[in-house]
């Protein structure tokens, strides 16, 4: 029997006392079948850019913690559901957040928590190491919350748990502890393909393997004037897309509050959209600055509320968006307030971009203000 699985039982007990939902261990070995995975994607250009490290150091643990045995891989669940969700309406228009941005930034709560479980057995061993990781870490918190009996990963790229379906923030800790290490769930989606079908933009390639520069949720963070294409894909989401979760059987009637610190607040995660134009740089971290989506800052964000409104033609939003047009200092909010004024197609639209024609110096602008009038003839 192992020497630790004493403390491996106490670490458990422990974890459920701080609030962790699920939890298991696996061995600091290399994953293999994950570098092999990572290899192919970085051939096919399927990377977003924004992962961290190289292959190596995103599959072979002990290069981050030399010495590392195992790691443990933590769980917890977020809501699916907004009780009292504002309603979007005719000149007072909403966007929304994807789940995984409402309430306290994940990054922050989970790594309290695993700082908490390495206080814990920092008391109970000479010598303990660790190296803590949310998301933002070179390890995949998939393939290690994976291994270690989690959940199992879903053809929509995501940890699919028994209890929790899909919709979990993942952490883990590598230690230098050899922990006996957990089975890996034996569920698998089967022959369903619904995520895959579902996808808006075809970013699924194939069970289990994301195009991540098709993917709507990659494209909300970007920082440049999106492809008319996923303009339009886009719709109202203003960070991150939920569409290959909420249509997964496993998460059918998933609906957990079980931490005060992921509760939407209903007004940032459905926020009105023309607000959210006209806010200074302090008014706008002031209002999203806690939660994960405010990551890339409030360019991305800004450029999601013009596209949204632009979804729902709202006429209310053409003097804010031709002032956009006009004043404001970034390419692309200059270009997708143009592009918007051409979705909406007023008159009035049309007029303030034939306007805007004389005013406008930049050649990519004048471009999106002859394509917008070109659309509403």
């Amino acid at each position: 029997m192992n020497e630790f699985a004493g403390l491996k039982e106490e670490i458990v007990a422990y974890s459920k006392t701080i609030g962790i939902d699920k939890i298991g261990f696996t061995t600091a070995d290399v994953f293999a079948e994950l570098k092999e995975r990572l290899i192919t994607q970085e051939k096919l250009n399927y990377q977003s850019g924004f992962e961290k490290g190289t292959v190596e150091e995103r599959t072979e643990p002990r290069r981050l913690l030399p010495g590392a045995q195992s790691i443990i891989a933590i769980a917890l669940a977020y809501p699916t559901k907004m009780k009292d969700a504002p309603k979007s309406s005719p000149g007072n228009r909403r966007g929304i957040f994807s789940r995984s941005s409402w309430g306290t930034d994940y990054h922050i709560v989970l790594e309290d928590k695993l700082k908490k479980l390495a206080a814990f057995i920092a008391e109970k061993v000479d010598d303990f190491q660790y190296k803590i990781m949310v998301d933002t870490g070179e390890l995949s918190d998939r393939a290690v919350a994976e291994r270690a009996g989690i959940g199992f990963s879903g053809k929509n790229c995501s940890i699919i748990t028994e209890e929790y379906g899909s919709f979990v923030y993942l952490g883990e800790m590598i230690t230098n502890i050899p922990f006996q290490p957990d089975k890996p769930v034996e569920l698998s989606c089967g022959d369903c393909r619904i995520c895959l079908d579902a996808c808006p933009t075809g970013a699924l390639v194939q069970g289990g393997q994301l195009d991540a520069k098709r993917c709507l949720s990659y494209l909300s963070q970007t920082k440049v004037n999106l492809p008319e294409p996923f303009k339009e894909k886009l719709g109202t989401r203003l960070y991150g897309c939920d569409t290959c979760q909420l249509v997964c059987p496993y998460n059918k009637h998933v609906d957990f509050h079980l931490h005060p610190e992921f509760e939407p607040e209903p007004e940032v995660a459905k926020p009105l959209l023309i607000p959210m134009l006209q806010k200074s740089n302090r008014e706008f971290r002031e209002m999203f600055g806690h939660v994960s989506g405010f990551w890339r800052g409030k360019n991305p964000l800004q450029r999601n509320a013009i596209i949204a409104l632009a979804h729902y033609k709202d006429e209310t939003a053409v003097d804010v968006l031709y002032d956009l047009l006009i004043n404001d200092v970034r390419p692309m909010i200059r270009e997708t307030a143009a592009w918007a004024l051409g979705k909406i197609g007023t008159e009035k639209a049309k007029a303030l971009l034939q306007q805007a024609l004389d005013k406008v110096d930049e050649a990519n602008v004048q471009h999106e203000i002859k394509n917008a009038l070109k659309r509403i003839e």
